[in-house]
């Protein structure tokens, strides 16, 4: 396994050594002591699954602590392009964000750790995602703030079409940089 520190370094890109024939693929998903070694320590609690259509946004979203969530995150079926924000009011990377595009071919994960929030959007005409999560679902201390938010200026790739929001997403808080 590979593992690359993205533009902010607490963000990591992971790359599994895949073995291909004609058979298909292996390769191991998860091993701690890889990821100890790669520099995440953090402990998984959780395993989430969704599946979206092509242009469904999802995110930005988020828990308080004392919930926070480390996320380890893969693309099972088609494509996605994956965002990560940094919300750490004291971090030297606040108000920046870093994105990966993930695919079942590239198989590569993405970890983002605590005080970061997450959303990804949907390039294939349909996307299954795994993610692990360091904490367990809290309803009362999820967060989202709004994909489209200027002070972020994410520069989602739409090509000219408005994405598929759920009515939470549509809603969010702007990010108060």
């Amino acid at each position: 396994m590979q593992f690359t520190p993205t533009a902010i370094p607490d963000v990591i890109k992971i790359t599994p050594k895949v073995f291909r024939d004609d058979r298909g693929y292996f390769f191991e998903a998860y091993h701690k002591g890889r990821f100890e070694g790669g520099g995440i320590h953090t402990e998984f609690v959780q395993d989430n699954q969704s599946f979206s259509q092509k242009g469904t946004l999802r995110g930005l979203h988020y828990q308080l602590a004392p919930h926070a969530q480390a996320k380890l995150i893969r693309t099972l079926t088609g494509s996605i392009f994956d965002v990560a924000v940094d919300i750490r009011k004291n971090s030297p990377t606040y108000g920046q964000w870093v994105s990966e595009i993930l695919t079942a071919e590239n198989q590569n994960w993405l970890y983002i750790p605590e005080g970061f929030a997450h959303g990804f959007y949907v390039m294939s005409d349909t996307a299954m995602i795994q993610y692990k999560c360091s904490d367990y679902y809290a309803p009362d201390f999820e967060r989202s703030i709004r994909w489209d938010d200027p002070t972020l200026n994410i520069t989602w790739p739409l090509n000219g079409q408005p994405p598929i929001l759920s009515p939470k997403d549509a809603d969010a808080a702007g990010f108060k940089g």
